[in-house]
């Protein structure tokens, strides 16, 4: 096992971008346990991408409390894991919910997040999977799932506006930021050698990575 691999990755970004794709490549590519964000079982999504006004606080306060419990027994099991790859973090429960809920509605959720977030452990690395509005678009379209066939694409502008400032501003861990536009970490054996390279490499606060194809490459 090489020791220069965070022990917990967590891969973020927005819908369809591909985060659960390459937790499962990760996982798998670095024997590490797979721990990923049950969205399906949300009682209220298909509603919410229906009607996203009415729906909005109870399927974040589904999320949020989902999202800590399992975070939370990630704790309670560290010290039998020897390395876990996630497709999310608990910070960003928050981040949709600026963008879905009320400003009353908003105000009452960061109560009950700020509490709960003293208790879950924060990963070793964050990697955050970049990526244009009309790409995703065209994840979202290939993978076909039913409940998300109401996503337009000022919702996703919207996430994507939104991820992009949080993680201009993210200084909680070290964060990875790789451009995707033109990468296909599943066909191509290549794109995911190279971002374990990437992820082997002793971290800046921030780094910026565009794989091969692309040009803008820098260390913040």
């Amino acid at each position: 096992m090489n020791n220069e691999i965070p022990r917990y990755i967590a891969i973020e970004g927005v819908i369809g971008v591909g985060k659960t794709s390459l937790a499962h490549l990760l996982a798998n590519k670095l024997d590490a346990e797979l721990m990923l964000e049950d969205a399906s079982n949300n009682p209220f999504l298909s509603d919410f991408y229906k009607d996203r006004k009415r729906f909005a606080f109870p399927v974040q306060l589904f999320f949020l409390l989902s999202r800590f419990q399992q975070l939370q027994s990630l704790v309670e099991r560290d010290l039998f894991i020897e390395r876990i790859v996630a497709d999310y973090i608990f910070d960003k429960d928050a981040l949709f919910a600026s963008v879905t809920l009320s400003d009353r509605e908003m105000a009452l959720y960061e109560k009950m997040a700020v509490v709960l977030k003293r208790d879950v452990a924060k990963p070793d690395l964050v990697v955050y999977l970049q990526a244009s509005t009309p790409v995703i678009m065209k994840r979202i379209k290939k993978r076909n799932l039913s409940f998300e066939k109401p996503l337009d694409r000022g919702y996703i502008d919207e996430l994507n506006e939104a991820y992009n400032s949080f993680f201009f501003h993210y200084t909680e861990v070290p964060l990875l930021v790789v451009k995707t536009d033109n990468v296909n970490f599943i066909d191509n054996p290549n794109h995911l050698e190279d971002l374990i390279e990437q992820i082997k490499k002793p971290q800046p606060q921030t780094m910026y990575y565009a794989p091969s194809g692309d040009t803008d490459q820098r260390v913040l």
